[in-house]
């Protein structure tokens, strides 16, 4: 009876609220009143929660691009990666044939401190199978992430020897760094290389630290690689701008409708910037967005340096996290970005074609645009003019850079593409790297040996290419030798990365990366004196 009244009251309320909707009443009366309707009155039992996330996801997917709702643990995810560490066992790791690979234990980190290996494989973690089963590497993280002090029990099978070995390992997980700098070393005797893969809370001291050590070292020229940087925070990008411009520069500004105008000029963290003198360039391409195109904007706008690559990604929207109790949040899109020019990078867009947007970086590839500099489309209306040197430079659609370089597609086949898609490269690496991890480092003693003596060798490419037969990969001699130099220059910077780290890889990688090598030529060049003169 008590329950008949009940629902009586919630149908006269709805009732009421409907019959009140014929006149004006707010929206989100309406929507509360729809979702009332279909929790009570909907044919079959509907999930609340998922109804009004639904709701949700639609309302923001008719806004801008940028705009988005997470549940708790997509926003902790995304949230992870730019809070500077997270609490886990501590290592790097690769899946290959269903099996967990150890790449690298974290110097000083859990896995270190009990004696796991670089090389060994995670076949249990605490009551879990994982070897042997397909299991997404999101839900191996969550086994082996846990609470700081919180205990983990992994089982491992070690080759060594000829032997193979299980052992099994109690981990006291602790907390663990996510780094920003992957790589940073000096290419030559003047010239300093900094690679950052996001803006995160800790970018800023991990790139103060990169700088003291090459200006330690003789720095006078810094190549900074900003490629595939999808930004993150936007004070990080200030705080690093802070180590590159004369202070009191603006670095970029936010506006809106309902967020007034604020400017964030650089400051550096002691008297001058770090590096506020010295060449500087910067690497960027189709996929640097947001932080990362804020950081290449002000440094071009200001012509403190000159931007190599391509056409950034233009991202210039700013979103405000509003969060729920349940650990979901809203990004909500309140302002855009601006460059010190006032130029807005924000690549156009329809509201709720979230599909053309994201195809953007197709359409650029299919006009030419990321071949032939002439293809990219400027607008007149939208040039602006560098603030010391009064160069021209476009707004309308991310960076566009001063020296372009095209994608280099010589050495890219089908067949390479079909190898890669396969995993047959690293399952080759891995087995390599398995029967020669000590006598690599024996004959190869630092990273800097291993870069300018190991080569890959034809024999290795041929083991390779029966790994890739194995896997279903059909055999096509003539391409394979057109990717041969590819092929070479990923083997060798992957076997470099697993024996000793990550920024071998990069090491490796820029003799062959047509944008780094750009870089270098430009910064070495008249081509940088005649950019920026008078001022340089």
């Amino acid at each position: 009876m008590k329950r008949n009244i009940l629902l009586s009251l919630s149908l006269l309320m709805l009732t009421l609220i409907f019959a009140a909707s014929r006149a004006q009443v707010p929206a989100s009366q309406k929507l509360r009143a729809a979702e009332q309707a279909i929790a009570q009155l909907y044919v079959d039992t509907v999930n609340e929660e998922r109804l009004v996330e639904d709701a949700i996801k639609g309302m923001l997917e008719s806004l801008d691009p940028h705009s988005s709702y997470s549940n708790a643990e997509e926003t902790r995810e995304l949230n992870e990666p730019l809070q500077g560490n997270f609490s886990g066992i501590g290592i790097s790791f690769n899946m290959t044939s269903d099996t967990l690979y150890v790449i690298q234990t974290i110097p000083g980190g859990p896995s270190e401190r009990v004696g796991l290996l670089a090389g060994d494989r995670i076949l249990k973690v605490n009551d879990t199978i994982i070897a042997g089963v397909k299991m997404r590497n999101s839900d191996i993280m969550k086994r082996l992430r846990g609470p700081k002090g919180s205990t983990v029990d992994i089982r491992v099978m070690r080759r060594s020897a000829g032997k193979t070995d299980s052992i099994d390992f109690r981990i006291t997980r602790d907390d663990i760094p996510i780094h920003s700098v992957d790589a940073a070393y000096m290419v030559n005797d003047s010239t300093g290389y900094i690679r950052i893969n996001k803006f995160a809370a800790d970018t800023r001291s991990e790139v103060e630290e990169a700088m003291i050590s090459l200006l330690g070292q003789g720095m006078r020229n810094l190549i900074l690689d900003l490629t595939d940087n999808g930004g993150g925070y936007l004070n990080a990008a200030v705080e690093i701008l802070g180590e590159l411009l004369e202070p009191g520069r603006m670095t970029v500004y936010t506006e809106g409708r309902n967020s007034p105008r604020a400017e964030m000029p650089a400051r550096p963290r002691g008297i001058k910037p770090l590096f506020g003198d010295g060449r500087l360039v910067v690497m960027a391409n189709q996929y640097s967005a947001s932080a990362a195109e804020i950081t290449a904007g002000a440094i071009q706008d200001w012509d403190r340096g000159v931007v190599v690559g391509r056409r950034t990604f233009g991202k210039g929207l700013v979103q405000r996290p509003l969060p729920f109790p349940d650990g979901s949040m809203i990004r909500l899109t309140v302002a855009h970005y601006y460059t010190p020019t006032g130029r807005d990078i924000q690549k156009p867009y329809t509201k709720g074609d979230q599909k053309s947007y994201a195809h953007d970086i197709i359409d650029r590839l299919n006009r030419g645009e990321l071949m032939h500099a002439d293809s990219i489309r400027v607008v007149d209306s939208l040039r602006v003019n560098t603030l010391r040197l009064n160069r021209p430079i476009y707004g309308g659609g991310g960076i566009t850079p001063d020296f372009f370089v095209a994608i280099d597609t010589t050495d890219y086949t089908p067949y390479y593409r079909n190898v890669m898609a396969k995993g047959a490269i690293n399952k080759y690496v891995i087995g390599y790297v398995d029967e020669n991890r000590k006598a690599i480092r024996k004959l190869y003693p630092t990273d800097g040996d291993y870069v300018k003596n190991f080569t890959v060798t034809d024999k290795m490419l041929d083991d390779l290419y029966k790994i890739a037969a194995a896997e279903g990969v059909d055999p096509d001699s003539e391409q394979a030798e057109k990717s041969a130099p590819l092929f070479k220059t990923i083997i060798k910077a992957l076997i470099g990365r697993d024996v000793y780290e990550s920024a071998t890889y990069f090491k490796v990688w820029n003799r062959y990366d047509p944008i780094f090598r750009e870089a270098l030529r430009v910064i070495e060049s008249d081509d940088y004196n005649r950019t920026l003169s008078p001022a340089q």
